[in-house]
């Protein structure tokens, strides 16, 4: 049989004979909903093209950092001016001063350490914690995913939920052994594992809302909780925000309880946005914790490429870029998608649930709110296949897993939102077929 998309399938075919899966990362490989993972070549604004030379109105944007959309004109000018300077010199850089100081300006941080990953920022917030307190515990929420840090990957979310691995093989027990897992939400597991380990918890680390398990936000006051529960204890909270800074809204997932409610997480993590598309990462928080890195600190942390000129550029353009009418624009977007899903789904009897968390969301193909890790468990992944199959095929790209949120970019216009719309109806329909089979 030939395939509809042979370009895709030629070089799939040479990836898998050079690269584990074919991929540079799980997700890529569309095992969790079948088929050929499209190649792209191209991209700009809302739409992605690939080597067959389809277009697709592209709903992932790089999970989560093309806020403006694909190739904005705008940053490619700094990028591009950027990159004629040189593109890496191993020495302190003035972007990256000016990238710090925009972050704490956005947040409650005080001071910030760039990395190239989001894992590279989570593993040294936790290296950093547990400097700090002398601890060596940490306690983690199950399906809350950290990057590929060995003492986070136990019932980690995202690409380990949507394969259904242990998410250990190659982690040693003993890398483990110092993390508590609990529930999500669950106020009374909280209580009871500080009551019994706080004196060696070194720290209790969270995505500020879930975004690898779908979007799971945090029932009122949740955060605010952890806060106070690590303040007693004389832990550390650490607030991971790789995925929801700067996305979620313009303060991150911050903006929408801590900002209000008056409490700031000692230490946090953030990517995607703040890189504007290229491999950036940061850590910050309180600065008598911060001071604790090398060379100030006890604390070695380091890394050649950190705070790079160019993804430094990039990452200060998109951020001075992203403006009040901007998140606005976000926000509207996002909730004409997520409301016309939602219908196209209630009116072919599919049982659904949409969440979100500021300008992020997901579908859940599930009954009722999703509220842990538990929950989204239980959702009809073969209707959500189904469901991206056809989406795919009418010339939308969603995340090719159910476990994984929806992202919309400024760049997103009419065109590319009614091409969407468009698409829902016989999505809906294809779902629900897939349902009716395997009842």
């Amino acid at each position: 049989m030939t395939s509809p998309n042979p370009a895709s399938a030629d070089l799939f075919a040479r990836g898998q004979a050079v690269t584990p899966g074919g991929v540079n990362s799980p997700v890529r490989a569309f095992n969790a909903v079948g088929g050929t993972p499209r190649f792209i070549r191209s991209a700009a604004g809302a739409w992605l093209t690939d080597v067959d030379g389809r277009e697709y109105v592209d709903l992932v944007c790089s999970w989560g950092p093309m806020l403006l959309g694909h190739a904005h004109p705008e940053v490619m000018a700094q990028v591009q001016a950027a990159v004629a300077r040189g593109t890496s010199f191993g020495t302190p850089t003035e972007p990256e001063v000016e990238l710090a100081e925009e972050i704490v300006r956005r947040t409650p941080v005080e001071r910030v350490r760039f990395v190239s990953s989001g894992t590279e920022a989570t593993m040294s917030a936790i290296r950093l914690a547990r400097g700090f307190t002398g601890r060596d515990v940490l306690v983690k929420f199950a399906g809350c995913y950290h990057g590929h840090v060995d003492a986070l990957l136990a019932e980690a979310g995202s690409g380990v939920a949507t394969f259904a691995l242990p998410g250990t093989p190659g982690v040693p027990t003993s890398a483990t052994d110092l993390t508590l897992v609990l529930p999500y939400n669950d106020r009374a597991a909280v209580t009871a594992a500080f009551a019994e380990h706080g004196p060696r918890i070194a720290a209790l680390i969270t995505e500020a809302t879930p975004g690898n398990m779908g979007v799971v936000p945090p029932e009122p006051g949740f955060n605010e909780f952890l806060a106070a529960t690590c303040r007693e204890a004389g832990a550390l909270f650490i607030s991971d925000e790789v995925m929801t800074g700067f996305r979620a809204t313009a303060q991150g997932g911050w903006g929408l309880d801590g900002a209000h409610e008056g409490w700031t997480p000692d230490l946090m993590t953030f990517g995607k946005v703040m890189g504007g598309g290229f491999p950036a990462a940061a850590f910050g928080g309180r600065a008598d914790v911060m001071s604790h890195l090398a060379p100030e600190g006890p604390v070695y942390q380091a890394g050649t490429l950190s705070g790079n000129p160019v993804a430094t550029t990039a990452g200060l353009a998109t951020l001075r870029l992203a403006t009040d009418e901007v998140y606005a624009s976000l926000d509207a977007t996002a909730t004409t998608i997520k409301e016309a899903a939602s219908a196209a789904l209630a009116d072919a009897g599919v049982a659904h649930r949409v969440q979100s968390a500021g300008t992020m969301f997901s579908v859940f193909f599930a009954d009722g709110p999703v509220r842990d890790f538990a929950g989204a468990s239980r959702q009809d992944t073969a209707a959500y296949a189904a469901f991206f199959h056809a989406m795919l095929d009418a010339g939308v790209y969603l995340p090719p897993s159910a476990y994984e949120c929806w992202f919309v970019s400024a760049a997103h216009d009419d065109r590319a939102v009614q091409h969407v719309l468009d698409a829902l109806p016989i999505a809906a329909k294809a779902a629900a077929a897939a349902q009716e089979r395997t009842r």
